[in-house]
């Protein structure tokens, strides 16, 4: 039982760092959004300019909807970029979109981790949508069906090791973004500070939801071989 309090514990606290780096995250993007460029740039501009240097010609850039949206769709190979990113001429906007044109980049160069974590992406929606149910099922059954706890743990498995694999991808998108940032000299001096710390909590919640993750396996791998 100390094993259990012991994860459960680690998984709080897991969660409450979690709301702390999504609240920090927040803050930062909301100051740096009032930081402008001194090149003036919009985030559609900034996109286009990074596409260019890389002369990727076949990304498309679309405005999305909503706060903290933007994505990158391989498949689509479309750059989907918020409203304030997209419109806005601030050093947070300037980030985002380049950190976005960073997994265009990395979709272009072949980046071994990104095609991983692509290839991975049809069995992690499966398992994500199914195991919030089978870990509902798993301890209300247990006693009776206890192969289920296996199936849980498999797609708590899954979910988890996409979790990690994400990481390499991100921190290096925002590795790309950063260089080229600096490089082309849209950003300058405190405006590179600036976008270099927003990438950074951006980064850190990755890392806090891949622990979680990591806790919540252990803990039910954990669970699963005591009671043998």
């Amino acid at each position: 039982m100390v094993g259990y309090y012991g994860y459960m514990l680690v998984g709080l606290v897991l969660s409450v760092v979690g709301m702390f780096v999504s609240s920090r995250l927040k803050a930062k993007f909301e100051k740096y959004s009032r930081v402008g460029l001194r090149s003036g740039m919009s985030g559609k501009e900034v996109a286009e300019a990074m596409l260019r240097h890389y002369n990727i010609q076949n990304v498309q850039i679309v405005m999305g909807q909503g706060m903290l949206t933007d994505h990158y769709n391989p498949l689509t190979k479309t750059v989907t970029l918020s409203p304030a990113v997209y419109e806005g001429r601030s050093v947070a906007a300037a980030a985002v979109a380049a950190h976005e044109c960073g997994h265009a980049v990395q979709h272009d160069t072949a980046y071994s981790m990104l095609q991983l974590r692509s290839a991975l992406v049809p069995v992690v929606n499966v398992a994500a949508q199914a195991q919030q149910w089978l870990l509902l099922a798993a301890f209300m059954l247990f006693s009776s069906f206890p192969s289920l706890l296996l199936i849980t743990i498999a797609a708590f498995a899954v979910t988890t090791l996409f979790a990690f694999i994400t990481l390499p991808v991100e921190f290096d998108a925002s590795r790309r973004a950063l260089v080229w940032l600096d490089e082309s000299g849209v950003t300058h001096g405190a405006e590179y500070d600036g976008a270099k710390d927003a990438l950074w909590w951006a980064a850190m919640t990755y890392v806090s939801a891949a622990l979680s993750s990591l806790v919540m396996l252990l803990y039910l791998i954990l669970r699963y071989t005591s009671s043998r």
